[in-house]
């Protein structure tokens, strides 16, 4: 017993602080710190000035409205630029909201939030802020899909502005298509504008789809330029959805090319 308690006055200060120690760590350890946190929040609150955890809330709520109040401004933004662009070559139609995108096929398809019950039926134009976006390929009672114009197995029949000259473009999964003239030695520029020709079966003509970028006059078997189309069809979030019925076979031979490449994938 003398011994005992001899031991403890010599090393009880050091068997306390390593009691102390261990049982620091195992409270650390089962708390994950916090604790430790609460300990140093009470100590160094009075010495912090700043808001309480009530007005912190309550500043994450009034900045998650205000957020919210400017994510529907700029969609309103959005809607109204798109409904008062008016296309005399396009019918009245409907404002739809893209809802559905894949990114494996981010350029070549996107779904969108009307269908049958809408009105919408397949072969429909689809147009965005820019011009033309694509055409309706499939439709639900309550979605539809659409076939951009930058899907490579998209085809479509455009003309240059300016000069008239006719030819076909077809996608690149991007913002730039290419367009393959039908005359070999076309009169067109970098600039000049691009739209749908009236040799179209698939879309209405003259609906705008870019501008000529660049030029490539001794391609073969036929000259090529790539557009860079006007509608920003990556970022698309809203798009109007026009009737369209796919025009009839005609005698015209520039027609019934333009429809035989339209067709083709």
């Amino acid at each position: 017993m003398f011994v005992l308690r001899r031991w403890w006055d010599r090393h009880a200060l050091r068997a306390g602080l390593v009691v102390l120690t261990v049982g620091s760590a195992w409270l650390i350890r089962q708390t994950q710190g916090a604790v430790i946190y609460e300990v140093y929040q009470w100590i160094t609150q009075p010495l912090q000035p700043g808001l309480t955890k009530p007005e912190q809330i309550e500043n994450a709520y009034i900045l998650e409205l205000q957020e919210r109040l400017v994510e529907l401004e700029n969609q309103n933004r959005t809607l109204k630029d798109l409904v008062d662009t008016k296309d005399e070559t396009l019918a009245a139609g409907v404002v739809a909201a893209v809802i559905g995108r894949s990114a494996d096929h981010w350029w070549q398809q996107i779904t969108l939030a009307r269908g049958s019950q809408s009105g919408v039926k397949v072969g429909y134009v689809v147009s965005g802020p820019g011009g033309l976006v694509g055409r309706i390929v499939s439709v639900t009672p309550n979605t539809s899909r659409a076939l951009l114009i930058s899907d490579p197995t998209s085809r479509v029949g455009v003309k240059v502005s300016r000069s008239r000259a006719m030819g076909y473009m077809r996608g690149q999964s991007s913002s730039r298509v290419v367009m393959e003239f039908f005359d070999k030695l076309p009169d067109v520029k970098p600039g000049d504008v691009v739209s749908t020709s009236s040799y179209s079966r698939l879309y209405p003509k003259d609906v705008p789809v870019g501008r000529i970028e660049s030029l490539d006059l001794t391609k073969s078997p036929a000259p090529e330029a790539v557009i860079q189309l006007s509608s920003p069809i990556s970022a698309l979030e809203w798009v109007m959805i026009h009737p369209f019925e796919p025009k009839l076979d005609t005698d015209d031979p520039g027609a019934n090319l333009t429809k035989t490449l339209e067709d083709s994938p």
